[in-house]
C-alpha cells in the first residue's frame, strides 16, 4: 500500500492491512459505498446473493464461526457463504499476499435488510454502519471502476468483465417533496425571493417543478437525509446563511393558572420532601428482572420488547429497588448518611387488565445512616421507623390526609418494624425497615427504612374550611394502661376516637414502657386526651364521664388495664 493511501486511511480512522484489502477500504471513504475483495481461486463457481438455509455457518475475517438463520443475507458461491451480506466477508476467501485473482464486489442492500443483523452477532463494521443508513443505488458500478483503476494502477494486471444485475422496480424511488413558500417563510422568518430558492435547490443537484403553492421538490436518489418539507428548508437556510436570518425573540402571551383549592402540586410534595433533609433521585424506569424477583415484586412486570442491556429488560413495578440500588452505590462511596426520595410512575400489567400495561404516579423515600447529620448538642442514633413516618406524616398533612398504619406482611419488610398506610380504608403502600434477609442480599451492611405509596390519593384534599376558635377552655386527661404487645396503637386510636365524641380534639401518645413492673408480652402506654366543647365550658362531670367511656372501651376491645 503506497503512503499516501496509507496515511489517508489512518486519518480516517481505518488501520491499513494490505493493498487489496486497502483499496476496498480507500474507494468506501471517498465514494461512501462499500465493497468487498475476494481471491478468485477460492470460489466456486457463480456468486449470487440469498437468504442463509437454518443451522448454516459462516467463518468471518474476524477468525469467529457464527451461526446463521434466514434472516440474514449472504454472499454465496455455488458451494457456501462467503461473507455477511452488507457486514463482513468471509475467512476462507480472504485475500492475502499470493492472491493473484481478485474478485470485487459491490452491491446496494436495503437497510432494512442489513438492520440489526450485525448487533445480533456482536459486530460493529464500517460497511453495516453504512447499509444500514441508506447508501446510493447508483454508487455500486462506479466503486468497482474506481477499485479496479487503483490495482491496476498500485499492482497491475489485467482488468476482468464487469457483471451488473439491476433490479430497476426494487431500487429505491426518490419521493418528490411538496415546498410551500408560506411554510418556508414562517419557518425562517424570512421571506426569500422564489429565484433564490430555485437557484439554491437546483445548485443541489434537486429537480425543481414550480407549483401553485410553491415548489415540487425531487432529491437524487443518494439524498437520503431528504424525506420532508423540513428537509429542503434547513437546507435553504444552510445555504442562504444562517447569519442572513434575523434573530427574533418568540413571544407570546403568559398564562397564569390559580392554584387548585381541591389539589396539591407534585412540586409541593419535591418542596416539601426537599425540606425533610432529603435529596431527589431519578432513576430509569427500565430495571434488571433479577432485581425485581429479589423483592419479590416482579409480579406483571412489563418486558420491552428490545431493551438497551439485560441489566434494562423490564419496566419498574416499584420505585423502592431503583431507589434502594442508587442508595447502595452511595453508601459504597464512603457515603455513610444517605436520605434519598423520587417521585415517577410504575408499569405494571394486573391480571385483570389483559394486555395492558397500568402506570401509576408513585413516591418512595429510603434513609440510612444516622437520624440527623453530626453535631454536639445532640447524641448521634440510626435512623429509624418513626424518622421515616414524621417525613410521610409531613407529605400527608398537605392535602390534610389522615394516615392509618396496619402490621403489614410485605416479604421485603422487617416483620416486626414495617406497616401497609392506608388513607380511608384504601391502601396506599409500605412503610418500614428492609427485612434483614433482602438488605443481605443487596449487600447493604447499614439498616435501610423507607417508604413507598401512591401519590394520586395523597394530592387529594377537601376545600379547606375556616372555623373559629373555641371561646372555652379544653380540658386534658392523662390515662397509662397495660395492654398486650401485639396490640397496635392505631386500634387503640380508633377505639378512644369512637366513644369520645365530638368533645375529643386531640389525642397524644406520650409513653411506650416495657420492663419491670410490666408482665412479659405486655407494654404500658400513656396517653393524653384533650376535650373542648365549642358552645360551653366542659365541667368535671363531663370530663369524668368522657374518660369512663374511654376506659371501659379499652378494657372491652382490647383487654386494657388500667395502670395504678
Amino acid at each position: 500500500t503506497p503512503v499516501w493511501m496509507a496515511e489517508r486511511l489512518r486519518r480516517g480512522g481505518i488501520r491499513p492491512v494490505s493493498l487489496l484489502v486497502d483499496v476496498t477500504q480507500y474507494v468506501m471513504l471517498e465514494l461512501g459505498q462499500p465493497m468487498h475483495a475476494f481471491d478468485r481461486d477460492l470460489l466456486t463457481g457463480p456468486v449470487g446473493v440469498r437468504r442463509a438455509r437454518a443451522g448454516e455457518a459462516l467463518t468471518l475475517l474476524d477468525g469467529r464461526e457464527v451461526a446463521l438463520d434466514p434472516e440474514f443475507l449472504l454472499i454465496a458461491d455455488a458451494d457456501r457463504p462467503v461473507a455477511l451480506a452488507g457486514v463482513m466477508g468471509g475467512f476462507d476467501t480472504r485475500v492475502t499476499d499470493t492472491t493473484r485473482d481478485v474478485f470485487l464486489e459491490a452491491a446496494h442492500f436495503a437497510p432494512p435488510a442489513i438492520i440489526g443483523r450485525g448487533r445480533r452477532l456482536g459486530l460493529y463494521t464500517d460497511a453495516g454502519h453504512r447499509f444500514e443508513r441508506g447508501v446510493d443505488p447508483e454508487l455500486p458500478r462506479q466503486a468497482i471502476e474506481y477499485a479496479t483503476r487503483l490495482i491496476l494502477d498500485l499492482a497491475g494486471g489485467a482488468p476482468g468483465p464487469v457483471v451488473e444485475a439491476v433490479l430497476p422496480e426494487h431500487l429505491p424511488q426518490p419521493q418528490p417533496i411538496r415546498l410551500r413558500r408560506g411554510r418556508l417563510a414562517r419557518v425562517l422568518g424570512l421571506a426569500i425571493a422564489d429565484v433564490e430558492v430555485e437557484r439554491i435547490l437546483r445548485a443541489l443537484g434537486l429537480a425543481v417543478e414550480p407549483i401553485e403553492s410553491g415548489w415540487q421538490v425531487t432529491p437524487p436518489a443518494r439524498r437520503f437525509d431528504l424525506a420532508l418539507e423540513e428537509d429542503l428548508v434547513e437546507e435553504i437556510a444552510r445555504i442562504h446563511g444562517y447569519d442572513a436570518i434575523p434573530a427574533t425573540l418568540p413571544g407570546g402571551a403568559t398564562v397564569l393558572h390559580a392554584p387548585s383549592e381541591t389539589r396539591v402540586d407534585e412540586a409541593d410534595v419535591r418542596r416539601q420532601l426537599a425540606a425533610r433533609d432529603l435529596l431527589e433521585a431519578v432513576n430509569y424506569a427500565f430495571v434488571d428482572a433479577a432485581l425485581l424477583a429479589q423483592w419479590q415484586a416482579d409480579g406483571g412486570a412489563v418486558p420491552l420488547a428490545n431493551p438497551l442491556s439485560a441489566e434494562l429488560a423490564v419496566m419498574r413495578t416499584r420505585l423502592l429497588p431503583g431507589l434502594v440500588a442508587a442508595l447502595g452505590r452511595n453508601v459504597a462511596r464512603q457515603q455513610a448518611r444517605v436520605r434519598l426520595f423520587e417521585v415517577g410512575n410504575v408499569f405494571a400489567r394486573p391480571a385483570d387488565a389483559g394486555d395492558a400495561p397500568v402506570e401509576t404516579l408513585r413516591v418512595a423515600a429510603v434513609a440510612c445512616g444516622a437520624a440527623s447529620p453530626e453535631q454536639w448538642g445532640e447524641p448521634a442514633r440510626p435512623v429509624g421507623f418513626h424518622d421515616l413516618k414524621g417525613d410521610l406524616e409531613s407529605l400527608a398533612a398537605l392535602s390534610g390526609a389522615r394516615l392509618e398504619f396496619r402490621r403489614s406482611q410485605a416479604p421485603w419488610g422487617h416483620p416486626g418494624r414495617s406497616a401497609d398506610v392506608y388513607r380511608d380504608d384504601m391502601h396506599l403502600g409500605w412503610i418500614g425497615q428492609l427485612h434483614p434477609r433482602l438488605q443481605q442480599a443487596l449487600g447493604l451492611d447499614l439498616d435501610v427504612v423507607g417508604f413507598e405509596l401512591d401519590l394520586e390519593p395523597l394530592l387529594v384534599r377537601p376545600v379547606p374550611k375556616a372555623q373559629p376558635l373555641s371561646r372555652y377552655p379544653s380540658v386534658r386527661r392523662d390515662l397509662a394502661f397495660v395492654v398486650a404487645e401485639d396490640v397496635p396503637w392505631a386500634a387503640l386510636r380508633a377505639s378512644v376516637q369512637a366513644v369520645a365524641g365530638a368533645y375529643l380534639r386531640d389525642l397524644v401518645l406520650f409513653d411506650r414502657y416495657v420492663g419491670k413492673g410490666v408482665e412479659t408480652g405486655c407494654k404500658s402506654l400513656a396517653m393524653g386526651l384533650i376535650l373542648q366543647d365549642e358552645t360551653r365550658t366542659l365541667t368535671d362531670r363531663d370530663v369524668d364521664a368522657v374518660v369512663a367511656e374511654v376506659l371501659a372501651a379499652l378494657q372491652r376491645e382490647h383487654a386494657a388495664v388500667i395502670r395504678g
